[in-house]
């Protein structure tokens, strides 16, 4: 090898992979791997950043365990409201149906009388019976009295076949039991007895 080739190697730039500024590592700034000096910062320039940057650091991590404890509150106040929730969900319903309670235990006490009125008591259970049928639509609970009706297996459920010539096949002749619906969904199926070709 020549002294010129040597020469050569050294002054190339391309030539040599350590002055290559594209293998030159990431972290080391563009003019310093250009060959320029560093600026010169005085150290209490380094300590006044360092200072603003430590009470950036106290601020945000203030700001981070208030939010957490904001946060833990409110997952503590949501699981109390939920348990409530649960707890007295039915408190509506048990409200409407204590007067149908009231009204059941005077017909009851009135029916221990000797000479307890056959019509009044009659009287008394068909209205408790209504208070009852009201207190439940209120709450989305409808029954289901399917007689007359075509057969419904999403509704109905069948007892028996009835071999029938006046009504047309697959009709509900008799309601056995009645069902019941809750906001439309299926609660009890009505039981039922359907017709039959003779």
């Amino acid at each position: 090898m020549t002294a010129e080739t040597t020469d050569n190697q050294t002054t190339d730039p391309m030539a040599n992979p350590n002055t290559d500024p594209e293998r030159l590592p990431s972290a080391v700034p563009a003019d310093v791997a250009a060959g320029a000096e560093p600026p010169v910062v005085g150290s209490a320039a380094l300590l006044a950043e360092l200072a603003a940057a430590r009470a950036k650091a106290d601020e945000h991590w203030d700001q981070l365990l208030r939010t957490r404890a904001e946060l833990d509150n409110l997952r503590k106040r949501q699981a109390l409201e939920l348990e409530k929730a649960h707890k007295y969900a039915l408190d509506s319903f048990v409200r409407e149906l204590l007067p149908v309670q009231d009204s059941l235990e005077s017909g009851h006490d009135a029916a221990q009388d000797q000479g307890a009125d056959l019509a009044r008591l009659r009287e008394g259970t068909a209205l408790t019976l209504k208070l009852l049928s009201d207190a439940m639509a209120r709450f989305g609970v409808v029954s289901v009295e399917p007689l007359g009706e075509p057969f419904n297996p999403e509704f109905h459920q069948a007892m028996t076949l009835q071999p029938r010539d006046d009504v047309a096949p697959n009709t509900v002749t008799t309601v056995m039991q009645k069902g019941y619906t809750l906001n439309g969904r299926l609660v009890r199926p009505a039981l039922v007895m359907v017709s039959r070709a003779a």
